[in-house]
């Protein structure tokens, strides 16, 4: 199925204050470098508090990770579970169409998803407060048909009990997840023919739908005032995530290490381009005008002592290694050509990417 952005979009996304927390200490996790293995917890953090994945909120993400838009875009648009069009407010109905659904009566529940909600898939109801689609098999094939609402199961569905937990969802109610007919969970329909002496210690539901009815509104979307999401493989909690070291330069080198390690230290440090601490007379250049370059990858440049084009310009084959060495994406400069389009920049002309970037305000990262 081709899957597209939505053609209305907001102006911008920007993760509340708590959901930012969150976010900086999920990257946390993983090494320098390797950001970017954040993108789909960040993704399903920034659905959860909009309801839906817009532009803004793919190019957010993609700021906050170093990553291309059109990466991000590609985990969007892959995954099913990521919306790029609005939902319903209170909830998004996702109805199983596959092998076992559709024998034991899933067309009859897409029926009442048209008569109760909208005519078609991923359109929203009247009052904005339901939406729904077909998908996939959902793996709850003894419990046939069945439709995943919020972050529950919805089993053994006939037209009439899904039509009650529509009305009921509409109405401010949040339904009992689980088997609708009385089922415990996937026990043959008749009743358990084997373990029966388990049957009467049971609690009143299975453990699935036990906790969706101690949460209360599992249909509730995240939005950052939840319990303080902990930090356990720093030590500490979320707060102390926010803050990133800065690119350290190569260590000088010390007494005591071999004279091997030391002559490599040594010609790391030789291999370093000019940098500067600030820019000359507190005017850095436009570095996002060299394709390849966003404002994330501006930030990194600045962050490495690099404000201006006849810096770039000046790199030898070895200190393009040397900084090379200290960006995320490897070959991004040779790849892209800064060198070159830094050299015209400097001398105060304008490449064909800069002239675009200019007329309409784009720019690459």
């Amino acid at each position: 199925m081709l899957r597209r952005l939505h053609p209305e979009q907001p102006e911008s996304f920007a993760f509340s204050a708590a959901n930012q927390q969150w976010a900086e200490a999920q990257i946390t996790k993983y090494p320098e470098g390797r950001q970017a293995s954040a993108v789909i917890p960040l993704l399903w953090r920034a659905q959860e508090q909009e309801g839906w994945l817009s532009r803004p909120a793919i190019e957010s993400v993609a700021d906050m990770l170093g990553m291309a838009y059109i990466r991000v875009l590609e985990v969007a648009s892959f995954y099913f579970m990521f919306q790029l069009q609005p939902v319903g407010s209170v909830a998004h109905i996702q109805v199983c169409g596959t092998t076992s659904c559709m024998i034991c009566g899933a067309e009859d529940l897409i029926a009442v998803c048209k008569d109760k909600i909208a005519a078609r898939p991923h359109e929203l109801s009247a009052d904005g407060k339901l939406s729904w689609e077909e998908v996939e098999c959902l793996g709850s094939c003894t419990n046939a048909p069945m439709a995943q609402i919020g972050k529950d199961y919805y089993e053994d569905l006939t037209t009439e009990s899904f039509g009650k937990i529509l009305d009921d969802l509409v109405a401010g109610k949040v339904p009992t997840p689980g088997p609708q007919n009385g089922r415990y969970a996937a026990e043959p329909l008749k009743g358990l023919t084997s373990l029966t002496e388990y049957d009467s210690g049971r609690t009143q539901f299975n453990a699935s739908v036990e906790l969706a009815n101690d949460l209360g509104d599992t249909v509730k979307r995240i939005d950052g005032t939840e319990v303080p999401i902990l930090t356990p493989w720093l030590g500490k909690d979320g707060k102390a995530a926010a803050t990133k070291a800065a690119p350290k330069p190569p260590k000088a080198p010390t007494p005591g290490k071999s004279a091997v390690k030391q002559a490599e230290e040594a010609k790391a440090k030789e291999d370093q381009p000019e940098t500067l601490t600030t820019p000359r007379d507190g005017k850095a250049d436009d570095l996002k005008m060299l394709k390849g370059v966003g404002p994330k990858l501006e930030e990194t440049l600045n962050e490495l002592g690099f404000y201006h084009y006849d810096q770039i310009a000046a790199w030898t084959s070895e200190q393009v290694a040397w900084v090379d060495a200290r960006l995320k994406f490897k070959g991004r400069i040779e790849r892209d050509g800064w060198i070159e389009q830094a050299g015209k920049l400097a001398a105060g002309e304008e490449t064909e990417f800069a002239k675009r970037a200019k007329e309409d305000g784009t720019y690459e990262d």
